[in-house]
């Protein structure tokens, strides 16, 4: 196998955007497109060049010529594709969170450990070159032991009234932090402590503050806020602090690492993620999908993005939102 040929499970803007990466990894093949909207998976199709369409995944993952698929569902409705894929022998980019219940995290973990496939959990930021460093930095023993923690991961309201009718800021950006802060540390969480604020009145808050204890006794905080105002000349402003012993690390990713001025505003696009270059997504999300290609080619088990750690940082966020709702210090374990 020269190209491993994949498919791409619900076609949302996210969806969209994994077929844009797709395109541009050399060792994959975009080979089919599945959603239930026929208009919408008649318009991706022809963006794409892509002739196997499919509205049911069922009938995707009985076509011997699909290696892979990436799941890109709501995840709430992650468990059954993901599941379905891997019992077909499909290699599987399931993108975060993991699912919606510790409950299904760990039944999509089980069905992964009898399958032929490997199960890959898109947890884009390892893959940003600053918290990779950053991680380097830890694993050397630069700054000693790690003793607090703090991140910033706040986006433009014009972004997140649909997203919020859906998921809230804690388990929905929150999570990304609370992965790397569990892989920085290598500890687990004992406890979390949130709060939120509704501003807009819909199905979500639009802020989360959340806490955390390690079991090793490092304490986090996190702030999401979904609400920044529209004329926020950034996308995200991203930031994360690692204070140890004897040092101590800073990450921003944020405005302004690239700013561009035109006649109506400034504007700091995003250089980090998914940057769009001549029609192609690049950035980490590229990066991801070249470590899952080759990965899969190879036939070796995934060693970051595994299903475990994607479900402990699931469970320490379900505990924040838990805690939000009822004022309790939740404990973990």
């Amino acid at each position: 196998m020269n190209r491993l040929r994949m498919g791409v499970i619900g076609l949302g803007w996210f969806g969209e955007i994994h077929a844009e990466t797709m395109a541009g990894v050399p060792d994959i093949e975009l080979a089919a497109l599945c959603t239930r909207t026929p208009e919408r998976l008649a318009e991706m199709g022809e963006k794409f060049g892509v002739d196997k369409l499919y509205r049911d995944y069922d009938d995707m993952l009985a076509d011997p010529g699909i290696d892979a698929v990436s799941i890109c569902t709501m995840w709430d409705q992650h468990r059954e594709p993901a599941i379905a894929a891997l019992e077909a022998g499909k290699h599987v980019f399931l993108e975060k969170p993991i699912a919606s219940t510790v409950e299904d995290a760990r039944a999509i973990t089980a069905a992964s450990k009898s399958a032929k496939g490997i199960l890959f959990i898109g947890h884009v930021v390892r893959f940003n070159p600053r918290y990779r460093m950053a991680r380097q930095a830890i694993e050397q023993g630069r700054i000693g032991k790690i003793v607090a923690l703090s991140s910033r991961r706040n986006i433009p309201a014009a972004w997140t009234p649909t997203i919020l009718n859906k998921i809230g800021p804690i388990v929905g950006d929150a999570i990304h932090d609370t992965d790397i802060m569990l892989w920085f540390t290598g500890e687990r969480i004992a406890s979390a402590y949130a709060q939120t604020v509704d501003v807009r009145g819909l199905r979500h808050p639009d802020i989360g503050q959340t806490m955390y204890r390690f079991s090793g006794g490092a304490t986090a905080t996190l702030e999401t806020v979904w609400c920044m105002p529209e004329k926020t000349p950034f996308d995200i402003d991203e930031r994360m602090s690692i204070i140890g012993t004897e040092g101590i690390i800073h990450v921003q990713d944020t405005f302004p690492n690239l700013g561009i001025v035109d006649g109506d505003r400034l504007y700091s696009p995003d250089t980090t993620y998914w940057p769009m270059f001549d029609g192609v997504r690049g950035g980490a999300l590229r990066e991801e999908f070249g470590y899952f290609a080759s990965r899969a080619l190879g036939g070796e088990p995934v060693t970051i993005g595994t299903p475990e750690d994607a479900t402990a940082a699931l469970e320490a966020t379900l505990a924040a939102e838990q805690s939000a709702r009822t004022g309790d210090v939740v404990r973990i374990g």
